[in-house]
């Protein structure tokens, strides 16, 4: 694969992109009409082929897909978010119709996250303020957290089946773990203030930033405590949940506008992927080494960005098979682009 490749979501607006964990060559795509603001929605499964991307299969709905989980389990199955607060999962080897659908949350569903160890459950978040968790095999959710904000980002912890996290409206990042009891703290561990805190040791000084909207946050691959967060203040920070009150590790300013997707690399433990607002999706390290992966050593930089998008970034993704470099983007121009990551490192 050589260069750029592109597939355009003709009609509708890209929020989000997954590569399948079983074939390297197969991507989905979350879409809406209209920008999501109102009308139908998309999930398109596409294959990367000699002659380009072809779109495999497409699922309409009825509302606005926001979000997107490939089943850790089943090659086929896939779980999406939608704008009328129902979470459906899909077989791609059927037609047209969810093989479930779920029907409890209030508001808009903007996150889906399996659970990459267990791999049997996934969850949900939603603007109604509560993450559920699910079971593919059962009509209705396990379990309930509630996050009393609006909450725009979930993610089950890749070393753990029992945590999870979320981050929300409040400008707070949540650490649950589904082994404590469940009593009036309703599993929460850490409620870390995103904004509150002051940088750590060797950042520059004392910065004061008002709460702000926090849109996303990824779990680092391989330091198991290690989380970034990022949203409408535009700077990515990364925290080390086994010390929730030190602040941030790392603050990572760059972005124009509102940072709306993150992922950690899943070949380098200090390699992340933004998109934003600002139409551009950037790489970044977060000053941390293979050799040092405890140690911020405050080298934290922006490597590269793809600025091919002509809108607003929504989606990023990263190949999880073979060279370290290759990623997905999508964004409200219809586009999905395929893309090396070394190419705009330069390298």
């Amino acid at each position: 694969m050589n260069g750029m490749l592109e597939y355009q979501t003709q009609g509708f607006n890209g929020y989000a992109v997954k590569y399948s964990p079983f074939f390297d060559s197969r991507i989905a795509v979350a879409s809406s009409a209209n920008f999501g603001l109102v009308g139908n929605g998309r999930l398109y499964i596409l294959g990367l082929t000699a002659d380009g991307i072809q779109a495999e299969k497409w699922f309409d709905t009825q509302d606005s897909l926001y979000d997107t989980a490939w089943s850790e389990a089943h090659e086929n199955q896939i779980v999406v978010a939608c704008g009328d607060g129902s979470v459906k999962l899909f077989d791609i080897a059927l037609n047209n119709f969810p093989v479930q659908s779920w029907q409890e949350h209030n508001r808009e569903v903007y996150s889906v996250s399996w659970n990459l160890v267990s791999k049997d459950t996934f969850a949900s978040s939603s603007w109604d303020g509560t993450i559920k968790i699910w079971s593919p095999q059962r009509p209705t959710s396990i379990l309930t957290l509630p996050t009393h904000s609006c909450t725009y980002s979930t993610a089950f912890s890749p070393h753990s089946p029992s945590v999870l996290s979320s981050v929300s409206s409040d400008s707070h990042l949540r650490i649950f773990d589904l082994r404590t009891p469940a009593s009036a703290s309703n599993h929460l561990v850490h409620l870390i203030p995103i904004h509150g805190a002051p940088p750590a040791p060797g950042l520059p000084a004392r910065q004061s930033f008002p709460p702000s909207e926090c849109l996303t946050h990824d779990w680092n691959k391989y330091r198991s405590s290690i989380i970034a967060t990022a949203g409408v203040d535009t700077i990515i920070r990364t925290f080390d949940i086994r010390n929730p009150k030190a602040g941030p590790l790392a603050l990572l300013p760059g972005h124009e506008y509102a940072v709306r997707k993150l992922a950690w690399s899943p070949h380098l433990s200090d390699v992340l992927l933004s998109a934003s607002y600002d139409m551009t999706c950037r790489v970044w390290t977060d000053g941390t080494s293979n050799t040092q992966q405890d140690v911020f050593r405050g080298g934290g930089k922006e490597l590269g960005r793809l600025g091919r998008h002509t809108e607003f970034v929504t989606g990023v993704d990263w190949c999880l098979f073979g060279a370290e470099g290759w990623c997905a983007s999508v964004s409200w121009d219809q586009r999905l682009l395929v893309w090396d990551v070394r190419a705009v490192m330069g390298q």
